[in-house]
């Protein structure tokens, strides 16, 4: 690199990190204290249209990238084919109907998850349905696959170009129309094929814990035929399966055996906790509640201890994306050495603000610098590597 490029690359550095200190401040000090005072849902929707407004214009878009946007060579890979700029992607839950693509992508995201959608719209269940648990840093969800469906969405994205990776996480409809098992498998079929040659990847979800039904699809013999239903629909696109917290070991055995007997690539380590008997959950901020999923610091360990069960299992088969309780870079690495290619979040963006996923991917490029890492993919299940040949010696 000549001198005047270092001295550019220095200062475009340097008033990054202001613009990510300013933002950090302004928002822990002020924006979010102003949201949490108001209703969880109605925040959120009306963050919804600012972003899906902001996402729309370029000026905004360099804007944000200005401001939140961190790149770093050791952070890029490719996987399945799908090049991610970073390993940090927005877990499916947040935007529903695709309405945020273009600013996710703004902000820094290396990827994104819209959804869940299904075959049909869904209003969700009743109101309320999603509650902030500020002193356990989490969030209660019982919003019930609300979404616009699969036609609409698919059309929102049909002629849009992706500024980053997007996958589709399609769930059954949340109806008591779809809680026999062929019906459910329709529902999930339609809406697979509505985004056949749309984005980039498929989630498949089993684990919504807000719907009729339940997991119904979290049953091997259930879960091999509605794959076996999905592998006859041509698509190009990899599919991951998204599990749920509270699986035991019998259980991810018996689904990671089917899942080899089928088109699916890798697995998402993991959907909601259910649980309400977690360390580190205040159980005044859930009493009363006793329906929904929570998400969040307490959902941290169930997900880091699925990520290094299922790279013992099948972490040479399948793609591994960790998702929950991250709220910090050092978060995000602990997934990564215990086995995930990649990480979602959705709960640290709420917490945290839209400079937190350019804090955490800095803070990922500097944890494989002290370590010794070229490369994510170098340091993807070390620590379980290392387990291994220390209980082998």
């Amino acid at each position: 690199m000549d001198p005047a490029s270092g001295l550019i690359f220095l200062v475009a550095y340097a008033l990054s990190m202001f613009a990510t200190a300013l933002w950090s401040m302004a928002y822990r000090g002020f924006a979010k204290p102003y949201f949490f005072r108001r209703d969880p849902e109605a925040v959120h929707d009306r963050m919804t249209n600012i972003g899906s407004f902001l996402g729309s214009h370029i000026v905004t878009r360099k804007a944000a990238e200005a401001c939140f946007h961190y790149r770093h060579p050791a952070l890029e890979q490719n996987i399945l084919g799908i090049r991610f700029a970073n390993p940090i992607g927005l877990a499916a839950g947040f935007d529903k109907d695709a309405r945020l693509t273009d600013i996710m992508a703004a902000i820094g995201f290396g990827f994104e998850e819209i959804g869940s959608v299904t075959g049909e719209p869904c209003e969700g269940n009743p109101k309320p349905r999603l509650w902030r648990l500020p002193k356990s840093r989490g969030i209660l969800v019982h919003y019930g696959l609300k979404n616009e469906g699969c036609e609409v969405i698919a059309h929102r994205l049909r002629n849009r170009r992706l500024r980053f990776p997007v996958g589709t996480s399609i769930a059954k409809t949340n109806s008591p129309a779809t809680v026999d098992i062929p019906s459910g498998i329709r529902d999930y079929a339609k809406a697979f094929r509505a985004f056949s040659a749309i984005g980039d990847y498929f989630t498949v979800n089993i684990s919504c814990p807000n719907a009729y039904g339940g997991g119904l699809f979290s049953d091997p013999a259930r879960l091999d035929a509605l794959l076996a239903e999905l592998d006859a629909i041509p698509t190009q696109k990899p599919v991951f399966l998204k599990l749920p917290a509270d699986i035991g070991e019998n259980g991810l055995r018996e689904i990671v055996s089917v899942s080899r007997r089928h088109r699916l690539h890798g697995f998402i380590a993991s959907n909601l906790t259910k649980r309400r008997d977690l360390p580190g959950l205040y159980r005044d901020e859930i009493a009363g509640h006793d329906k929904g999923g929570i998400s969040g610091v307490v959902l941290r360990d169930i997900s880091n201890n699925l990520v290094s069960r299922l790279y013992v299992l099948a972490g040479g088969e399948f793609v591994i994306v960790g998702c929950g309780g991250v709220f910090s870079a050092e978060d995000a690495y602990e997934k990564i050495r215990r086995g995930a290619s990649l990480v979602q979040l959705v709960t640290g963006l709420i917490y945290n603000g839209p400079q937190h996923i350019g804090e955490i991917n800095r803070g990922l490029a500097r944890l494989l610098q002290r370590d010794g890492f070229a490369s994510v993919r170098e340091a993807v299940g070390i620590d379980v590597r290392n387990a291994s040949i220390a209980r082998s010696a």
